[in-house]
């Protein structure tokens, strides 16, 4: 039993070292433009970009994502979100960049997060002499899953919390608007009947001046 538990221990601790990831939150002012790099050291591997617009305006903002050589690999006008996976094919620093020049006025919160993948072969992997071949390849099958599952579900927190800050945001301008317009129409019925009282005082005002004749 603790020879199984050793080997899950390891499996897992191989897996976490097999990716890199980086997690921030940013807040882009108008006009700002902002960009975030990760290095790749070899060839062939894979990379992963997300983000979501969690306030601000219209939700929406522009990106580019571009290689070593200043190449775009990926780009977009006026997003909400989004999620890639590519293959960097060179060495090198890649740029993941933000454009809020479509705003004068209102700041954009983001979420995002930039995952690198390490190449290493499943050859290399220790396991623990004497243990079966099926067990350990089993194992390994098994954390894999569970390792797809775990990226899956915090997927689905990331979306269902993007959806959860735009509800909200919504759900505030409705309220700033329904504050706004009851504030108008207050102003409008006081307005109203200030007239009427002004118009019905004229009328009998009128009418003095014109019994006294």
């Amino acid at each position: 039993m603790r020879s199984v538990l050793l080997t899950v221990a390891t499996l897992f601790s191989i897996l976490s070292s097999l990716v890199s990831a980086t997690a921030l939150t940013y807040r882009l002012t108008p006009n700002e433009k902002s960009c975030f790099y990760a290095w790749v050291e070899e060839k062939g591997v894979k990379m992963a970009f997300y983000f979501a617009v969690q306030s601000g305006g219209s939700f929406d903002i522009d990106y580019r994502v571009s290689g070593p050589g200043d190449y775009t690999i990926v780009d977009g006008q006026k997003e909400r979100q989004g999620d890639f996976v590519f293959t960097a094919n060179d060495v090198g620093e890649y740029a993941f960049c933000f454009d809020n020049g479509m705003s004068s006025i209102s700041d954009k919160t983001i979420d995002f997060e930039i995952t690198v993948e390490n190449s290493t072969p499943l050859a290399s992997l220790p396991f623990k002499a004497g243990a079966p071949a099926e067990q350990t390849s089993n194992l390994q099958e098994s954390i894999y899953k569970v390792s797809g599952q775990l990226s899956t579900i915090a997927r689905n927190q990331k979306y269902f919390r993007t959806r959860e800050n735009r509800n909200f945001s919504t759900v505030r301008s409705t309220e700033q608007r329904i504050f706004r317009f009851s504030v108008v129409e207050n102003v409008v019925m006081v307005g109203t009947a200030a007239l009427q009282v002004f118009v019905v005082r004229m009328f009998f005002t009128s009418g003095r001046k014109g019994g006294v004749l």
